[in-house]
């Protein structure tokens, strides 16, 4: 495969911006060799600066239900861009995003716009703590929910043991307001709780864990957070920003029927383009400003082109529920063959292939998984014409584009890569 190119402007980035990369995971440095350089997108594909053809399962991490440049997405911009690209004033498709939230996601009474899926949780967790009037906030090992200060924490060895930053730069204060606990454990939880009564503002949770790979909640989990938080006054906030519209229309609180009090959603919501928003119960939600005491406030929230596409692509997938039936076959399809030494975790179109035999359930048994096997298998996929996220612990995505070709191309390079 050549790649000159994007060697060449891999160099030239390195110059310029740190890493040679604006997010990490893009520098390639877990599976090694040059990251791509992407030229355009088109319905399940992506071509990059070489003229390299690939099948792509990172569906800009997520949000593309509909593939690359769908039609009614890229006609819903190019009548936005005729309105302006910011005013950073109401603009009536605002109010239309917030109702066709409204009207998907169980939960949500009412919603704020913002600019990321970070400011999202970054805005749910300070709204808990000023609405329960309490400091700390549980979220799980494994569980990424942006690059929020108090949330770079990882688990210590105890149940219930205050974090340590996973990054520098954070101050110990922040620090000690994360409790980080082992997914998918619910005792650890009642334990914490009971170590730091009337302390605990909330529990924030990827309700489908996807930033250790796809790790979905074990049965009775979701249910039992749910329990807990109401018996100890705390708020259960669901970080929706992989989960929402993918697993099910209403996200994953609708595909396994439990209500949170928060939901944080991001860049699903404007069709792929950088926007966010948190939403819940309207007496929380109710107590954001310019309506309640706790600040919160975005220039380029509401961005009218971020808007424009989100509501063509929400009225899309509610106008035809059939997608979810077709992105649930097409992922079971591809996910179907198990080969030795691999364990396979997929729930609707998220999906991710651990290199190890053991059940992956959690981020311990995340970490056992042979990162140089998955190595190996990456290369050989992207030589086959096949993209998934350069990460073991990334999940990958199905889209509506995805056609059955398609999948049975992707079976047969990974076959081709697991026998090699």
């Amino acid at each position: 495969m050549n790649s000159s190119r994007s060697e060449e402007l891999f160099r030239e980035a390195r110059k310029i911006i740190p890493g040679g990369v604006n997010s990490p995971v893009r520098a390639f440095r877990s599976v090694g060799g040059t990251p791509l350089f992407i030229a355009q997108g088109a319905g399940s594909r992506i071509f990059d600066v070489d003229g390299n053809e690939f099948i792509d399962y990172v569906c800009s991490w997520g949000p593309l239900l509909l593939g690359h440049r769908h039609p009614d997405i890229v006609a819903a911009l190019e009548n936005a861009i005729d309105m302006g690209t910011s005013f950073g004033a109401p603009t009536e498709q605002e109010t239309e995003l917030a109702e066709a939230i409204r009207r998907a996601v169980p939960s949500v009474e009412m919603v704020r716009l913002v600019n990321s899926g970070t400011e999202a949780t970054m805005s749910a967790i300070r709204l808990a703590r000023g609405y329960t009037g309490r400091d700390l906030t549980i979220k799980f090992e494994g569980c990424y929910h942006g690059h929020v200060d108090s949330l770079l924490v990882k688990a210590g060895s105890g149940m219930a043991t205050l974090g340590i930053a996973d990054t520098r730069g954070v101050p110990a204060a922040f620090c000690n307001t994360t409790i980080a606990l082992p997914y998918n454990d619910a005792q650890a939880v009642e334990d914490a709780f009971r170590a730091y009564p009337d302390k605990i503002a909330a529990v924030i949770v990827e309700p489908v864990a996807g930033n250790m790979g796809c790790v979905p909640p074990l049965p009775g989990y979701l249910e039992a957070l749910r329990d807990l938080t109401e018996k100890n006054g705390a708020l259960l906030i669901f970080d929706e920003v992989m989960t929402g519209f993918r697993v099910a229309f209403g996200g994953a609180q609708e595909r396994f029927g439990i209500r949170p009090d928060l939901t944080t959603m991001g860049k699903v919501i404007g069709g792929g383009l950088p926007v966010g928003a948190y939403g819940g119960r309207e007496d929380i939600m109710s107590l954001i400003a310019p309506a309640g005491p706790i600040y919160q406030a975005g220039t380029l929230s509401g961005n009218p082109l971020a808007v424009a596409a989100g509501l063509a692509m929400l009225r899309h997938l509610e106008a035809h529920p059939e997608v979810y039936d077709q992105l649930e076959a097409s992922a079971a399809k591809l996910c179907a063959w198990v080969p030795p030494g691999v364990t396979v975790n997929r729930v609707g179109s998220m999906f991710t292939f651990f290199f190890t035999e053991v059940p992956v359930t959690d981020w311990e048994s995340a970490k056992r998984a042979d990162t140089e096997r998955f190595g190996r298998f990456f290369r050989a996929m992207l030589e086959q014409g096949i993209y998934i996220a350069p990460s073991q612990f990334e999940a990958a995505f199905v889209s509506a584009a995805h056609t059955e070709e398609d999948i049975e191309k992707t079976i047969a390079a990974a076959r081709e890569a697991f026998t090699a």
